[in-house]
């Protein structure tokens, strides 16, 4: 990971939050009166695909501002170095070696071939996107207009593939509790989002040949249907008999929310409870699940299911004392891939905890709910304990308690690698090795 490209991809995300916050702020895009902070906050929410919001997104927004909003939230999922690098070969302009380096980085590719991978991911994008769309207007057009529907069809089926979690309903999908259909359909958009443009391509790719399938991909599947389902399980039992939740629904109810709390707990914003009714228990899991995520390359944030898979394979190998180094899938584990794997989730479990314990401090809110507000939005999941109203907990902060969550959204959309990068620099290559040191553990 060099350091070039990780600062032009950081500058690049600053810049367009700034601009997306500047436009947001212009009378033509909100009602009545939006401070310049929650501009910037909500640009920063849409571009890093988050879904926190510090002011309603369908009540203070213009159809232009929703419009604005839509865009940041496509913009951030794709990868604004993806539509760059789109333009320049819209104009037949070949791309040079550090660019092709840069896109590689921002969209987590396997190799150097980003031309005919970038094709291949608009594809999936808007077909993706396009089926979400058509079935949620037809599902949103027994309760709204004809145009409402569309539109309304449009902005969700983006938001849940990006996995922003953005919503044109006040409260979200509370009042579609018992709409099978929409919720199914929001989930399947949130996971396909979630497992990442290489697996999609991949899946289809090798649909009639899955033992084809890539270590990683196989991880991804496997792991993405682990958590779900070890989810639904959890969260059932936690909050059966809860009233303020799964109390009050039927069986089939509380089975397909426990699925749609599940899948959007680890990447998306999207409720159809309201979170700040859960149980403390439910609350502390559901950070675990914040801070794993999904998929590497993928519209989620998080550490990631195949960092947190490896350290976990790992520790069990070291646990057993196998005298066969950590595997999976009859394929070794590279020794640098588990440095990186712990690093990563070192490095991401200081930041959330030094952010908690920095608004603990200056906020003077219960640490349970900053923490759960913390996690949220560096894994850019969205999902918020509330305000007591329909707005994310992050309302209540002031100015500075809101830049510290804009800078955990935008570490967990560049990467706890590339965000570290950022704040400590690369080191200097050093052509020699130190001799090896006996400590005891």
């Amino acid at each position: 990971m060099e350091y070039k490209y990780v600062k032009t991809i950081f500058i690049g995300y600053v810049l367009i939050i700034l601009c997306g916050g500047t436009i947001l702020s212009l009378p033509i895009c909100h009602k009545g009166e939006l401070s310049f902070i929650d501009s910037i906050f909500t640009a920063a929410s849409a571009s890093c695909v988050t879904g926190l919001i510090v002011t309603s997104t369908s009540d203070n927004f213009t159809f232009l501002g929703e419009l604005i909003i839509l865009g940041l939230i496509q913009i951030g999922g794709i990868g604004y170095m993806a539509l760059v690098v789109t333009f320049y070969l819209f104009i037949k302009r070949k791309l040079d070696i550090d660019e092709k380096r840069a896109l590689k980085l921002s969209l987590d590719l396997p190799s150097l071939h980003v031309t005919s991978f970038l094709k291949k991911i608009f594809v999936a994008v808007m077909v993706v996107e396009a089926i979400g769309a058509l079935i949620l207007s037809i599902q949103f057009y027994g309760k709204y207009d004809l145009l409402d529907s569309i539109w309304y069809g449009i902005f969700h089926s983006i938001s849940a593939f990006n996995n922003a979690g953005f919503s044109l309903f006040p409260n979200s999908l509370e009042g579609f509790q018992d709409d099978t259909i929409s919720l199914f359909t929001i989930g399947i958009l949130v996971i396909l989002g979630g497992l990442g443009y290489f697996v999609l391509i991949e899946i289809y790719e090798n649909r009639k040949m899955p033992k084809r399938y890539s270590i990683h991909t196989k991880i991804m599947i496997y792991g993405t249907i682990f958590l779900i389902v070890v989810g639904i399980i959890l969260f059932l039992s936690i909050e059966w008999n809860n009233p303020k939740t799964f109390g009050g629904m039927s069986f089939y109810e509380k089975l397909i929310n426990a699925f749609f709390l599940s899948v959007n707990f680890r990447t998306s914003g999207f409720n159809s409870i309201d979170i700040g009714s859960l149980k403390e228990s439910s609350l502390f899991f559901s950070t675990l699940f914040m801070m794993t995520g999904a998929g590497q390359g993928s519209t989620a944030g998080g550490m990631k299911i195949t960092t947190v898979a490896i350290l976990v394979i790992t520790v069990i190998f070291i646990l057993k004392d196998s005298n066969q180094e950590p595997n999976i899938f009859e394929r070794t584990i590279d020794q640098k891939l588990i440095n990186k794997a712990l690093a990563i989730i070192l490095s991401s479990s200081f930041f959330v905890l030094l952010a908690t314990l920095i608004l603990v401090e200056t906020q003077k809110f219960p640490f349970l709910k900053i923490l759960f507000e913390v996690a949220s939005a560096f894994g850019t999941v969205g999902l918020s304990t509330g305000n007591g109203d329909i707005l994310s907990f992050s309302q209540q902060f002031d100015t500075f308690g809101k830049s510290v969550i804009i800078v955990m959204m935008l570490a967990g959309r560049l990467g706890v690698f590339g965000f570290g990068l950022i704040l400590i620099g690369q080191s200097k290559a050093k052509h020699f090795k130190y001799p090896k040191g006996r400590i005891i553990i």
